[in-house]
């Protein structure tokens, strides 16, 4: 009687092996690339927010560190569009601004 229940669980567990071997393969999408692009120059003695501002609404792109210099992507906003370019020294003190800008594959910013 054991040897036949041993066979009968074998017999079960093979045949529902074989039947749950589906293979389901996972991707990634293509990750979404910025047509736009801002090149700050930060020649200011501390860091900076850096902010685009498109129809009233401010958009956060990155912190950019002191005497360094860094490429942006925009995100969400098509090349070819108008707006105002923003940096804030991280204390608050200082706001820079750059208003009208066609944003571009790459826009040259340098501050100040």
């Amino acid at each position: 009687m054991q040897k036949l229940l041993i066979s009968l669980s074998i017999l079960a567990f093979t045949a529902c092996a074989g039947m749950g071997g589906r293979q389901v393969e996972v991707r990634t999408g293509p990750q979404p690339t910025a047509d736009a692009a801002i090149h700050l120059t930060n020649n200011l003695s501390q860091a900076v927010n850096v902010y685009v501002v498109s129809g009233g609404n401010d958009i956060f792109l990155k912190q950019v560190g002191s005497n360094t210099a860094e490429h942006i992507p925009v995100q969400g906003i098509a090349a070819g569009a108008t707006v105002l370019l923003r940096a804030r020294t991280v204390d608050g003190r200082s706001t820079y601004t750059k208003d009208n800008v066609m944003l571009s594959s790459m826009y040259e910013w340098r501050l100040p």
